[in-house]
């Protein structure tokens, strides 16, 4: 007889290999309608109305990212880590506030750069600027929030990258930043994967402007093109369902007696509560708006963007596992300092 104990998937191997993110949008409107019947089909309405609203931005930011990967246009940024250490700093926060990599897929990127001598300052500038802004992160903001925010947003990152890069630079003989890499950082030349895709070692090779004419990079084009327009689609999906039930179970004037109002505190607020409610900067889009229609400040808003990108856990975990934990708290310390600086400004000028 034949041994069919293994012929299927367990239901735990099942488990771990589901997308939760997938089963949270199926479990929602279920939730609802189990709880609140008449809420159910209006929460998944209401979630697809902005999500169409937003795809002509998501489908552009798409075949951007995939074309930037596609020619290898991204291994252009290494040549902001040549030269004068100020010139460096300068060009790192720049490149990281306008790169195409997500968190997850920075960590060999950044390895690659400290292995090869690149000044912490220059490494800490592209590292906070990154994960705050990306093009299609720019583009599904504009969409959402209005072209002004997503323009204050990547002004605020690459501020924030410069503001970091020269702290750094002044205090880089303190016991802070020396000595600053731990023991096994992550090993230059292995693929980097993550948000979506797996490429090589983004230092090597030069871009291919006719990438079409190349099989490889055609089904690269492809395969990122795919899997980035399944990450948008999933994150913003659920983003939009959490909106809609912020919008109908949470009461305005909590949102606004917390969060809202003028001062300094909602922006201190905004910048505290950014880490632990923040899902990636994709979904934070949603997320903020439906706060700002319930009463939030706009200073709180962009507090709340700012540090809840740099500390979310795919942002901090980019850090955490290549410095020291002295270090991390200095990148920790730069991103909230500077978010609470742009929540300021945004506040004066909004």
């Amino acid at each position: 007889m034949t041994d069919t104990t293994h012929s299927s998937p367990t239901r735990p191997a099942l488990w771990r290999k589901a997308d939760k993110v997938w089963l949270l949008i199926a479990f929602l409107p279920f939730a609802v309608g189990v709880i609140d019947p008449p809420k159910a089909v209006p929460t998944v309405t209401f979630a697809l109305g902005p999500l169409a609203h937003t795809a002509p931005f998501i489908v552009f930011a798409v075949l951007a990212v995939a074309w930037l990967k596609a020619t290898g246009a991204e291994t252009l940024l290494a040549r902001a880590f040549e030269g004068r250490e100020v010139r460096m700093i300068l060009l790192a926060a720049l490149a990281g506030g306008l790169s195409p990599f997500c968190s997850c897929e920075v960590i060999p990127f950044i390895a690659a750069m400290l292995a090869i001598g690149a000044p912490l300052s220059a490494v800490m500038a592209f590292w906070l600027a990154s994960p705050l802004m990306d093009p299609a992160m720019f583009l599904i903001t504009s969409g959402t929030l209005g072209w002004q925010f997503a323009t204050a947003k990547m002004v605020a990152a690459v501020a924030i990258g410069l503001f970091g890069g020269f702290g750094v630079k002044v205090f880089a003989d303190s016991p802070v930043f020396a000595d600053p890499l731990r023991a096994s950082p992550v090993a230059r030349g292995k693929s980097r994967c993550g948000c979506g895709s797996c490429t090589p070692d983004p230092l090597s090779g030069k871009p291919v402007w006719r990438f079409w004419s190349e099989p490889e990079r055609r089904r690269e084009f492809g395969a990122t093109a795919r899997d980035n327009a399944l990450f948008l689609l999933k994150w913003l999906l659920l983003a939009y369902m959490i909106e809609a039930l912020m919008l109908t179970y949470i009461p305005p004037e909590a949102v606004a007696g917390v969060l809202g109002g003028t001062g300094l505190m909602p922006i201190l607020l905004g910048a505290v509560v950014g880490a632990p409610a923040y899902l990636n900067g994709y979904a934070a889009v949603p997320l903020i708006d439906a706060l700002l229609q319930q009463g939030m400040s706009n200073g709180a808003a962009m507090s709340f963007a700012i540090a809840g990108g740099v500390s979310c856990i795919p942002a901090a975990v980019a850090v955490w596992a290549l410095v020291k934990p002295r270090v991390f708290a200095g990148y920790i310390g730069f991103a909230t300092f500077g978010a609470v600086l742009a929540g300021i400004a945004w506040s004066m000028i909004a």
